[in-house]
């Protein structure tokens, strides 16, 4: 694949080597390796309840098959990654508290889930009460705004393993939806359009790249505007909230609308659209929607290709629906009705289950 990406300097006027996510110390082929080399110890916890095999958004747990009644239980558990350095660098931390609330929503929702409950884990070297009632406020906030419950949480401080002023957040997700409800790709056709809503900007993601371009590369500081930017400061670029697309999907849900859904996170559109292309393939192209400032400003910093770009980053694409071709104008309509900007971005035809480019 050597499509050009929008935005990308072309070889002769690259200012040095190129700079890729595993460069900047991620490299998301292990992290794949790591989760199969444990899927033997995985399974083997498996109770009755668990249904299907690990690797989707949330994982699922049949209350009935459980003894606890009817429904399916999703759960999902997840970080902000280093998008907290980015947060200590601007001393405001409780944006990334909302994000780690509204990653996991999108990864149940997804499935058709409705939230029922969260629970958040915050660690520290030392405590800062100041500090850690500004994250747990955000993850409080997140909740309220998505109507669930802040259920428990967990604070630990551990001097030693963490030094003064690092932290860490993480949080945990479930919810419900009724089995012939659910969303696990099983209705994915050819022939379904695809479409993508947008993104706030980076979310949760690709953040090691980011920084080690915007920091290292490029030199600037936290508070610096490059003209890329068209006015925002490099700190509120990257601190873009990450969306929660639960109040504006769920009456599509409802109504059944929606065939399938991917959350683009960590792997970009290449490696999300795949968890839901049962014997189909996605092609899409990526002139349908703008590139936003943000993702042109990293890609020329860093001289990225199209696969690099698009694998690291949602590049401007936060959630894609699989829609029915008989749905796509009511969904468009009742969407553009919310003040939401729809992108038809591909459509889905016999494959393999990859995602490709036109």
């Amino acid at each position: 694949m050597t499509t050009q990406l929008p935005g990308s300097p072309s070889e002769a006027s690259r200012p040095g080597a190129r700079v890729s996510y595993r460069d900047a110390g991620v490299d998301i082929d292990k992290k794949y390796e790591s989760v199969e080399r444990a899927k033997a110890a995985i399974t083997r916890t498996f109770t009755p309840g668990v249904v299907g095999e690990f690797g989707s958004f949330g994982g699922l747990f049949d209350l009935a098959k459980a003894g606890a009644g009817r429904g399916l239980l999703v759960a999902s558990a997840d970080g902000v990654g280093t998008k907290l350095e980015v947060a200590k660098l601007a001393g405001i931390y409780h944006g990334v508290g909302r994000d780690l609330v509204q990653h996991c929503i999108n990864d149940i929702l997804v499935q058709g889930a409705r939230p029922l409950f969260f629970m958040d884990y915050v660690a520290v070297g030392k405590l800062d009460p100041l500090v850690t009632s500004e994250l747990i406020r955000g993850c409080a906030d997140g909740c309220f705004e998505n109507g669930l419950a802040l259920l428990g949480g967990e604070t630990a401080e551990m001097p030693g393993l963490y030094k003064p002023g690092d932290f860490d957040l993480a949080g945990f997700i479930v919810g419900c939806v009724e089995p012939e409800r659910l969303l696990d790709g099983s209705r994915t056709r050819a022939g379904q359009v695809v479409l993508g809503l947008e993104s706030a900007g980076l979310h949760t993601n690709g953040y090691s790249l980011a920084r080690k371009l915007a920091f290292e590369t490029l030199g600037l500081g936290i508070d610096s505007r490059p003209r890329e930017l068209e006015g925002k400061s490099v700190g509120e670029a990257l601190l873009a909230e990450h969306r929660s697309y639960l109040r504006l999907l769920w009456p599509l849900l409802e109504r059944g609308q929606i065939a399938a859904m991917a959350h683009i996170t960590g792997g970009g559109l290449i490696d999300n659209l795949p968890r839901v292309l049962a014997g189909c393939d996605a092609l899409l192209d990526a002139k349908a929607w703008p590139l936003p400032p943000v993702f042109r400003w990293l890609v020329q910093a860093g001289g990225l290709d199209f696969d690099e770009a698009y694998r690291v980053f949602n590049m401007g694409i936060g959630m894609t629906l699989f829609v029915d071709p008989k749905d796509e104008r009511q969904v468009r309509a009742d969407l553009a009705a919310q003040g939401e900007r729809v992108h038809s971005i591909g459509q889905v035809v016999a494959g393999s289950g990859v995602v490709r480019w036109k």
